[in-house]
């Protein structure tokens, strides 16, 4: 099992994950894949086998408007290639998560074409980086627009006619608030695709009353035998959050919001996740989490504080101390 975490590494806060600059200084794709090689020598350091790369890899790779920055997978496929064998001969999985305006169920066919640009763009980088069939890009269903049956026959349309290439790495995630796994599981009986289970949105959104269980074995058995699912997995932030007030005004409390992600794992309830897990198929865990990195090696620790079987399961694997 290979735990990952998302774009920016806490503990090394001077590394960037992708070329953030605007426009008018002339971002590029080859300064972002200069920043993930130091990223991935930070991933060797810290064995660390799991990364979500940024959706702003490329930067304005598909902006209609600025056609000058559309060429760049190709301009970079030296590169590419380059830092493809680096993640192969790390063992690395990578990922993509593309950003919300990323709807392949909008009823707005514009919308629907520069959704499945963007992927194609991010499809693009991980063939050009030459990866397996592990390398996904993972999206939503998108919204309901008033009708839940609708909604997800177009994305099943919409999906249907991307090229080969992004339907090779797509696949699909519940959310917490539209979509159960129920749908997604309709969606890929009529479409093939892969699924990933998030636990925490199953808690907030689970209305066909699928127990976890049987809901992350269904989604498990999506993926083919060769290949390793991935699920995500965060727990809810708990805490009352308090805002000081002025001298003499009183402080605001503010309760705490179920769906907002926690700053570290809650590692007793990622044991007890994995405790359910026991008998299916083997997964990788991308932990969605605010922390990131650092949360990621704390829950390391306390997996061999706690429940020493499940750390020992760890790729790649730790010394002591670890």
């Amino acid at each position: 099992m290979r735990l990952g975490f998302l774009v920016k590494p806490l503990a090394r806060p001077e590394l960037k994950s992708h070329d953030s600059r605007r426009w008018q200084n002339n971002p590029h794709l080859s300064v972002s894949l200069a920043y993930l090689r130091d990223v991935f020598a930070y991933l060797a350091e810290a064995r660390i086998g799991m990364y979500r790369i940024s959706s702003e890899l490329a930067p304005y790779a598909t902006h209609p408007d600025m056609p000058q920055f559309h060429g760049q997978v190709a301009e970079c496929a030296a590169e590419l290639a380059e830092i493809g064998r680096l993640a192969r001969a790390a063992h690395l999985r990578l990922s993509f998560h593309p950003a919300q305006h990323v709807l392949l169920n909008t009823p707005d066919p514009e919308l629907a074409a520069r959704s499945a640009a963007d992927l194609t763009v991010q499809a693009a980088i991980l063939d050009a980086m030459a990866l397996g069939p592990e390398a996904v890009i993972v999206t939503h269903l998108g919204g309901i627009y008033g009708d839940r049956a609708a909604a997800r026959a177009r994305f099943a349309e919409n999906y249907e006619r991307l090229s080969e290439a992004v339907r090779r790495r797509l696949v699909l995630e519940h959310d917490d608030t539209r979509f159960g796994v129920a749908d997604t599981l309709w969606v890929h009986a009529r479409t093939d695709i892969r699924l990933v289970f998030d636990n925490l949105h199953h808690r907030l959104n689970n209305p066909d009353g699928l127990p976890p269980r049987d809901a992350l074995a269904a989604c498990l058995a999506t993926w083919p035998g060769d290949v390793r699912p991935k699920i995500h997995f965060s727990t809810p932030r708990t805490e009352w959050m308090v805002t000081e007030g002025a001298s003499g005004e009183q402080a605001t409390v503010r309760q705490a919001r179920w769906a907002r992600h926690s700053d570290y794992v809650n590692p007793f309830e990622f044991i007890d996740f994995m405790r359910i897990a026991e008998g299916l198929r083997a997964f990788d865990v991308m932990l969605e989490v605010r922390a990131k990195d650092l949360a990621l090696r704390q829950l390391r620790r306390d997996l061999a504080a706690y429940a020493p079987d499940l750390a020992a399961r760890l790729e790649p694997a730790l010394d002591a101390g670890c």
